[in-house]
């Protein structure tokens, strides 16, 4: 019950976690970004009361919760995805998310009949999913002539080795300044001459004002929200092949889907398991979407939504609507 000393979190294995309450506390104005299981220099992880109370009461044996830390700091503890695999983390997190997306970038490209052999790539934002998807792409012979971090933007019409950007960007904390390479506002480099787009960093870069200046064929949103609903008319409208980012950026929650899994079997795949059934998932979503988007004439994104919505309605249909 709610004023019981102890919760108790049941576990898929039949053990069980005991929390007491009364041993919790939480530091006075504790600042607004602290994880509730962020560890400090000073003392162990602790939970704050309020932030665990609201989960007891929400979760249930067998639960899939997605309190997912992302493969943006992997040494940070999580609640149920995004583990260190110390703890039951999943191999492959940490590139899935790019990974996922260059699936999907590939089959765009047999579609668009597009070979990814010399392909010109710009890629803004230079974090995880944006520098593995600058990796996975030249390993497939793509040349990347643009790239961005926070610091700025660089090009280079003849290509940039991302393994030695990455690198500078380790030694510098930034991409600027890499040698052979020219430094770019952000708004020059979205508007690059290349055959594929990633962006790859926050919302809002491509709007109705820049939309009419890419001149890419490809978008592959790695990101969330990377394009408004007006840029994404022009964008259409242009001929322009937009991967939505519901689609295209999936990769890190489907392994995190997989680590859940892994963790309720107590078995752990290995790395060439998952990046095969990822892929195997991304292609197979990739074509549902692109069958609706042709068959009724519709944008990707659209589509993706047509797909999305169509397969929870069938299942509520279904199973039927019950208390």
């Amino acid at each position: 019950s709610r004023d019981a000393t102890e919760y108790r979190l049941l576990r898929p294995a039949a053990t069980a976690a005991i929390i007491d309450p009364a041993r919790l506390s939480a530091p006075k104005d504790p600042p607004r970004h602290e994880h509730p299981l962020e560890p400090n220099d000073s003392e162990p992880p602790r939970v704050r009361r309020v932030h665990l109370s609201a989960a007891v009461r929400a979760i249930s044996p067998g639960d899939l919760v997605l309190f997912d830390r992302g493969a943006g700091n992997p040494s940070a503890l999580a609640v149920v995805t995004g583990k260190p695999l110390s703890i039951g983390g999943s191999e492959g997190r940490n590139e899935a998310t790019a990974r996922g997306a260059v699936y999907t970038i590939i089959e765009a490209a047999k579609h668009l009949s597009m070979d990814l052999e010399g392909a010109r790539v710009v890629v803004q934002g230079f974090g995880n999913a944006g520098s593995f998807s600058a990796k996975l792409m030249a390993e497939l012979g793509a040349v990347i002539v643009g790239l961005s971090d926070t610091s700025g933007a660089i090009a280079n019409s003849k290509g940039l080795d991302p393994n030695r950007v990455d690198a500078y960007k380790r030694e510098t904390g930034a991409v600027t300044g890499f040698p052979g390479a020219e430094r770019i506002s952000n708004a020059q480099l979205l508007e690059l001459d290349c055959d594929i787009l990633i962006p790859a960093a926050i919302e809002n870069q491509i709007g109705e004002h820049n939309a009419p200046r890419i001149k890419a064929k490809v978008i592959a949103e790695a990101a969330n929200g990377p394009t408004s609903p007006e840029a994404d008319r022009v964008l259409f409208d242009k001929g322009v092949f937009l991967i939505p980012d519901i689609l295209c950026n999936a990769g890190g929650v489907t392994v995190s889907y997989f680590e859940w899994v892994q963790d309720l079997q107590n078995l752990f795949w290995r790395e060439a398991t998952i990046n095969a059934r990822l892929k195997e998932v991304m292609v197979k979503s990739f074509n549902d979407v692109l069958e609706t988007s042709k068959k009724h004439k519709v944008d990707m994104r659209t589509a993706a939504y047509m797909v999305a919505v169509g397969r929870v309605a069938e299942a509520t249909l279904t199973r039927g609507i019950y208390p």
